[in-house]
């Protein structure tokens, strides 16, 4: 255990430090078994489909996607609000998860039926293919039982299980989709027999998955009781629910665009640039997962100073682990499209420019879970729909005038400004300011690391460069970060959590 007098930090900065950090270690491992299990997924579909019918599975995914996004209506959020304060009051934790089944079901439902109706005029509006209408509403009858299964991943996250979300969320949920999708393959089925056997597999899992986690979380689903707790319940969940369905406009309508003004293909091409782009997201995925309930907490206890020094600790460890993640996807990107094919190696530079956005979008931390657990919630959702309307008309203008790249230009200019103003909008309302002189030292340590795999580049192609590169340019990056030296903050999660494996490791071999 590292002491306070050698870290100068207090018992509560300390810990929760190390909770958000070891909630980090775990979800980045799920969430890249996630993404190596979506990855997986799209090769095989986009091999075994080729080109305009993985367009036209792209495309419904995409739209399930965005689904996905609303058919909670602000449970998840509103979960990770209460059910750490409503800790030790069983009959209360079971009417707040209630309240989430129930609403996500009546959403599930609602949106299944608006995708039935919908389905011929968005093919009509988009790819013009025949499989599309029927491909879209087995993905309709799809989104409420994924809604269902990111509510109880939500129950494990709230309650402090970092493990049982990431196995739900990270694992299980990809998994349907590869073992469906590549199932129906193998059958010789195509988009339409894809999205049958991803909806059966789906179904499965929701009926093995609830009992497990109502035995495991002790907390079982109730209604009754639930008038005390619905106000107080969406008055937090509806602001975001809407800020959420700004989202959908803001970032998410990009794969909708190229294929409603461009082609089946071009729409294949860039749902592969989203599925690298992705990996590119962990660290603030993963950063983010514990950091909620722990800063509600804080602000319950109007800890604000702690609250500040865990949002600055937490954006800085973003910002060094994201860095090299967006440096070998966008050097060596080309080489990881052309393992899908050549036709998706055209997506290259909108590789680059998005992921541009998403550097920026890590950059400033947990911005977005920070104004909803410090209960401004409805300045996030104003924020929200208003960058919606700018991002809908940028990206449209950009895809009629540059085509693919046009699609990642909006989306990633629209991510920049979005989190830029949260930042601003979190010092205004709270004074949480997370920047100082310590983020040069990844930022330095970032430059020298591309400069080296751009030089590997000149000399090198193909899968030469990417491995050669990589190992450089890591290898200086973090004999960069040695040189300059770690903040106190940094050192101490280091510390604390390799003790922690390292005990962990010689326990299960016996030493």
């Amino acid at each position: 255990m590292i002491e306070e007098s050698t870290t100068g930090l207090d018992d509560d900065e300390r810990e929760a430090l190390v909770t958000i950090a070891h909630g980090a270690v775990v979800t980045a491992g799920g969430v890249s078994a996630q993404r190596v299990l979506s990855t997986a997924a799209e090769f095989i579909l986009a091999r075994g489909l080729g080109p305009v019918s993985y367009g036209v599975y792209a495309l419904a995914w995409r739209i399930t996607q965005l689904l996905m996004r609303i058919v909670t209506f602000g449970s998840v959020p509103a979960l990770q609000r209460f059910l750490p304060e409503a800790a030790g009051d069983d009959p209360r934790q079971s009417v707040l998860v209630g309240l989430g089944y129930a609403t996500t079901a009546g959403f599930g439902l609602m949106l299944f039926v608006g995708v039935w109706i919908a389905a011929p005029t968005i093919n009509n509006l988009t790819v013009e293919t025949m499989s599309f209408p029927s491909a879209m509403r087995l993905f309709g009858a799809l989104v409420g039982l994924l809604g269902i299964l990111m509510l109880t991943a939500g129950v494990f996250r709230a309650t402090g299980s970092a493990r049982g979300e990431v196995v739900i969320n990270k694992l299980l949920r990809p998994g349907v989709r590869l073992v469906g999708g590549g199932t129906a393959l193998l059958f010789g089925y195509s988009v339409v027999g894809v999205a049958g056997a991803i909806l059966a597999c789906a179904l499965l899992l929701v009926v093995v998955v609830l009992p497990l986690s109502i035995s495991t979380t002790g907390i079982a689903p109730q209604l009754r009781g639930i008038r005390s707790e619905i106000r107080g319940f969406y008055n937090h969940a509806g602001p975001v629910a809407l800020s959420s369905l700004g989202k959908v406009f803001q970032n998410r309508l990009d794969l909708l665009l190229v294929g409603g003004l461009l082609t089946a293909v071009a729409a294949g091409v860039y749902n592969i640039v989203l599925v690298l782009v992705s990996v590119a997201w962990i660290p603030l995925l993963a950063f983010n997962q514990l950091l909620p309930p722990v800063a509600s907490n804080l602000y319950a206890e109007d800890k604000m100073q702690t609250l500040n020094a865990v949002y600055s600790a937490a954006t800085r460890l973003i910002i060094t682990t994201v860095l090299p993640v967006v440096a070998v996807l966008g050097v060596y990107g080309e080489t990881f499209l052309a393992v899908f094919g050549p036709t998706y190696t055209r997506g290259y530079l909108p590789l680059v420019v998005y992921l541009a956005g998403v550097f920026v979008g890590s950059a400033v931390g947990a911005t977005g879970w920070l104004l909803m657990m410090t209960d401004h919630q409805y300045a996030r959702m104003a924020l929200d729909w208003l960058l919606a309307v700018l991002n809908l008309v940028l990206t449209y203008t950009f895809v009629v005038s540059f085509g693919l790249v046009g699609a990642a230009l909006g989306t990633s200019l629209a991510i920049a400004v979005q989190n830029g103003i949260q930042v601003v909008l979190l010092r205004h309302f709270e004074g949480l300011w997370p920047y100082d002189r310590t983020f040069l030292k990844p930022l330095t340590a970032g430059v020298v690391m591309i400069v080296v795999m751009l030089l590997v580049r000149v000399f090198l192609d193909g899968p030469g460069a990417l491995g050669v590169g990589t190992v450089l340019g890591i290898g200086g990056y973090l004999l960069t970060l040695w040189a300059v030296g770690l903040d106190k903050r940094d050192r101490l999660i280091v510390g604390e959590l390799s003790g922690r494996y390292r005990d962990r490791v010689a326990g299960v071999f016996g030493r």
